[in-house]
């Protein structure tokens, strides 16, 4: 049986425990994936979509477990990340 994963009070210690302890002795299952976003958000956008794709996303995201507004900045992220900057600045 895998051990529980310990309570950390500081990221130091947090740290040390990854740097020192035999992870594969860990229970992982009660995990789930995080992204972080570093970068301020400094403009908004207004846009009109149909009411079904916004029915959509917005179920989406709650499946996800997100609100749909950063499924949507996800979205775009991952779509801008993927193409080549030559094809991004060309009209």
């Amino acid at each position: 049986m895998k051990k529980p994963f310990p309570k950390f009070k500081t990221d130091k210690e947090a740290k040390h425990f990854v740097a020192t302890a035999d992870l594969s002795h860990y229970d992982f299952s009660g995990f789930k994936p995080a992204s972080f976003e570093f970068e301020p958000k400094t403009k908004s956008v207004t846009m009109r979509l149909p009411e079904s794709l916004l029915n959509a996303v917005r179920a989406t995201a709650e499946k996800q477990g997100i609100p749909y507004q950063k499924l949507i900045r996800r979205a775009i992220e991952t779509l801008v990340s993927e193409t080549p900057p030559a094809k991004r600045s060309a009209k």
